[in-house]
């Protein structure tokens, strides 16, 4: 549930104790509920997450979320906008205090335009992305909400945040109201 990248995070420490430029990579501090990115908004930044955990969610027309991932540890966020030279496709959000190296887009360019060891970090996490996906839909399907109410609970309680209703929904692809049944379920059980 929590995605996580080592070898990204590893790269980037290194990268960041050895520049030469101390502007080409920052670390920025996010308070919980603060935005790192925003759905619709064009950005000159990529984040990569160094401590906390984030949620990254896209608003529907009818103003119903829904939650994709939760990012931990290594993730990368803003290189698909970076690659893309678009607006962000979803919303990030600490969802607890949240520190991330920060780079601008052109500096993150030039790095994958000249540096092959992110290119295969890159190419092995936008991999893992797909088939994390693919995998979640599958479980979704074959899987009683229950159980993975259940799976959710745990990462709660794993990683010590706090998930609103709102977002154990919006991860699980239901209403609040089927959350409510299925967590009055899970308890007589």
């Amino acid at each position: 549930m929590l995605r996580t990248n080592t070898d990204l995070l590893a790269f980037i420490e290194r990268l960041y104790a050895s520049q030469e430029r101390k502007e080409d990579i920052i670390l920025r501090s996010f308070n919980k509920g603060e935005r790192l990115l925003e759905q619709d908004v064009k950005i000159g930044k990529v984040f990569i997450l160094s401590e906390g955990v984030a949620k990254c969610y896209l608003t529907e027309e009818n103003d119903k979320d829904y939650l994709f991932e939760f990012l931990g540890k290594g993730q990368i966020i803003g290189e698909i906008e970076a690659l893309k030279n678009r607006a962000c496709l979803c919303t990030v959000e600490a969802i607890s205090p949240v520190t991330a190296y920060c780079l601008s887009t052109s500096f993150f360019l030039s790095l994958t335009a000249k540096n092959l060891e992110i290119n295969s970090i890159l190419l092995q996490e936008l991999t893992d992305r797909i088939l994390h996906t693919s995998s979640r839909a599958s479980f979704q399907q074959l899987y009683s909400l229950e159980h993975g109410l259940s799976k959710l609970i745990t990462f709660k309680g794993e990683e010590q945040i706090e998930l609103s209703r709102d977002d154990m929904a919006a991860y699980l692809g239901i209403t609040v109201r089927s959350l409510n049944r299925a967590l009055k379920q899970l308890k007589k059980t």
